[in-house]
């Protein structure tokens, strides 16, 4: 049984896929979608492409090219498997370059510069990371196609106009930092492609659109803390933040203090920022 969460969309989306087939269950044939390269985060299983068979385990890479057939076996492993699955329509694929050949991988071994963004990607996945999950789309997909291809991409061009733009488009996400912004969307209101975007942005203004989208959305929250009475849950929504307990967790570990300790500092208790430079010392 293949249990498939979507967890983001767009020209490069992202699934979450858990598979609890074993050895008992027979293989069969299927045909790749789309374009994708997926991190298998836990388990193992078989995979059989093109005349050729590989095995995978946790931290290895399987690549799909649209159009071929695959199997996948569950020879080896009764509990099942786990992978972060990154879906690219052809304009995506394009986009990040390298030469089509990458993409005829097959299955990739355990790699140290991919494992460690795969592991990234899925704090992404649980929320628990500064960068946004929809980065991670392009991120994953870019450096494994750098890994394969043994070429890197050429460093983003920061042009007065691209400038102006990364500008423009910080701007606009403080703007509306309150909203529910996606990669996409930000990537279209400077006429850029998101992932062009998202290494133009990064090297202009210095983090990703999403770090400096929290952080704004965070800023916006310190201001009201500090000014009004709103309850902090009321002003967690106000900002941005979808959820409550992301919004103190992210907020402590920006401030070193709570947002309820923040407000009380705001209010004259100089004892909180006290005791948090003297832990300093």
């Amino acid at each position: 049984m293949l249990i498939r969460t979507e967890l983001g969309s767009g020209p490069v989306s992202v699934v979450d896929c858990r598979c609890t087939a074993g050895p008992a269950e027979n293989p069969f044939t299927e045909v790749h979608r789309s374009y994708s390269v997926s991190y298998v985060r836990k388990g193992s299983f078989g995979y059989c492409t093109r005349g050729r068979a590989y095995e995978l385990v946790a931290g290895s890479v399987l690549v799909g090219h649209a159009g071929d057939e695959f199997m996948c076996t569950h020879n080896h492993h009764v509990c099942g498997d786990e992978c972060l699955a990154f879906h690219l329509a052809p304009e995506a694929v394009e986009s990040i370059g390298l030469g089509p050949g990458v993409w005829r991988s097959g299955g990739l071994p355990p790699l140290p510069e991919l494992m460690v963004i795969g592991e990234l990607a899925q704090a992404a996945a649980e929320g628990s990371s500064d960068i946004g999950l929809d980065e991670f789309c392009w991120l994953f997909p870019a450096r494994f196609a750098q890994v394969v291809s043994g070429r890197k991409q050429p460093p983003a061009q920061a042009r007065p106009r691209d400038r102006r733009r990364a500008v423009e488009a910080a701007l606009w996400l403080d703007a509306h930092s309150h909203e529910r912004i996606h990669l996409d969307g930000a990537a279209q209101q400077v006429g850029l492609s998101p992932f062009h975007f998202l290494r133009l942005f990064a090297k202009v203004v210095g983090v990703t659109p999403h770090q400096y989208l929290v952080r704004s959305r965070l800023r916006h929250a310190a201001r009201l803390l500090a000014d009004n009475a709103r309850s902090i849950t009321d002003v967690a929504f106000d900002v941005g933040f979808a959820d409550l307990s992301n919004f103190v967790r992210t907020f402590h570990r920006a401030a070193g203090v709570s947002p309820r300790s923040f407000r009380k500092a705001a209010k004259g208790d100089r004892k909180i920022f006290q005791d948090r430079l003297t832990a300093l010392s």
